[in-house]
């Protein structure tokens, strides 16, 4: 099981990593869960730099993707030529958006009439775009979920989880990471976001 984390440069530190982390926490043989990026190095919007560890050519091969969001995503739906290369397949593919990477499934038209999760930010461009937008961290249809909002993340992630190995490993997953104290009330909102959206 080969999953991609798509990553700018510009890219919100929190929706990549913490979706790095968590998918990392399920533990599951032969997965492989990566940084993708079409640079070989990218830089945050707070200066933080990666190296990349698969293309997007090898991203777009992955059985799910991730797309997180930054401060540069309009100019990447703004690049015909870089917005080519995003070939996806839903019918074979796991897709989820976060925040302004939600703009980009608008863009390649992804979404269709499926209403879709964004940041304050990135709301009127998705509009602007023709989908509608929900004012909820998480929704899905099918193969392809949105989120909204930095700590959306850990749904994303979870529903992820939970659609390739099951609601015990996105349970597991976050009762790892989850605070001392608060496991079970993570794991219950957690399972409160995904759940409607995993038959």
């Amino acid at each position: 099981m080969h999953i991609a984390i798509l990553t700018f440069d510009g890219f919100n530190e929190l929706d990549s990593l913490i979706a790095f982390g968590m998918l990392h926490r399920a533990k599951q043989p032969g997965w492989r869960v990566a940084i993708a990026s079409p640079n070989a190095q990218v830089t945050s919007m707070n200066g933080l730099q990666l190296q990349a560890q698969l293309s997007l050519e090898e991203a777009c091969n992955a059985d799910a993707v991730l797309i997180g969001s930054g401060m540069r995503t309009r100019d990447i739906v703004n690049d015909a030529a870089l917005l080519e290369k995003f070939r996806f397949d839903p019918s074979r593919q796991l897709l989820g958006a976060q925040c302004s990477g939600t703009l980009i499934f608008a863009k390649l038209g992804l979404l269709g009439a499926v209403p879709a999760c964004t940041d304050l930010t990135t709301k009127p461009w998705v509009e602007e775009a023709g989908v509608a937008t929900l004012d909820q961290p998480f929704t899905a249809s099918g193969n392809i979920a949105t989120a909204g909002g930095c700590l959306a993340s850990q749904y994303l992630a979870g529903w992820t989880i939970a659609r390739l190995a099951g609601c015990d490993a996105a349970r597991s997953a976050m009762h790892y990471i989850a605070p001392v104290g608060e496991k079970e009330d993570y794991i219950e909102r957690m399972m409160a976001n995904i759940a409607p959206y995993l038959s």
